[in-house]
């Protein structure tokens, strides 16, 4: 999606490309309020995962606290680099993770089997934290294989494939790979 004065992105969207800085700093709010929830069991924590979720899922950065509180403050407060990343993929991963969350709340707070909620969640902070330490997605690897496979059609992004790609062209005309100006 390329973005420009001229034209309005829908409110429920996912930016593509999006800024692996922000995603690896979401990452790292996650696994703090999932290993909050643990370590102080309290598992109503697990319903603020989820929707945080749920909102980057449906709208990206717009309506999650957690990515807002990133954009405007922690990733221009410690200057973090703008690095683009494909969009479908961490979108795919943001599924992922209303799975594990919803499968935690349900398991805790309908079932009141915390233990089990708390496994699930540990295997999120397992992923969320590969993300937001080493930048490595598991949910982007398991996109990659979908389509691959054909379950996920090519059309979804053509550009997953090639996206250094992008971003070197895009860079020839001095844009940013969602087409803002390199100079902002």
């Amino acid at each position: 999606m390329t973005t420009s004065n001229d034209e309005k992105t829908p409110f429920f969207s996912f930016p593509h490309p999006m800024n692996s800085s922000v995603a690896r700093a979401v990452a790292g709010g996650v696994v703090i309020m999932s290993v909050a929830t643990i370590l102080l069991d309290q598992p109503l924590i697990t319903l603020l995962i989820l929707y945080g979720f749920i909102a980057r899922l449906a709208a990206g950065p717009r309506i999650s606290p957690l990515a807002i509180l990133v954009t405007k403050v922690i990733v221009p407060t410690l200057k973090l680099p703008y690095r683009p990343v494909a969009g479908p993929p961490k979108r795919f991963s943001a599924g992922l993770g209303v799975a594990f969350s919803a499968t935690a709340a349900i398991l805790s707070l309908a079932l009141g089997l915390n233990g089990a909620a708390y496994g699930v969640l540990g295997g999120l902070i397992f992923a969320a934290g590969l993300e937001s330490i080493f930048g490595i997605c598991i949910g982007c690897y398991i996109f990659g294989l979908l389509i691959k496979s054909g379950i996920i059609p090519e059309s979804v992004c053509e550009e997953c494939a090639n996206f250094e790609l992008r971003v070197k062209r895009m860079a020839a005309q001095g844009l940013r790979p969602d087409g803002t100006p390199l100079s902002d």
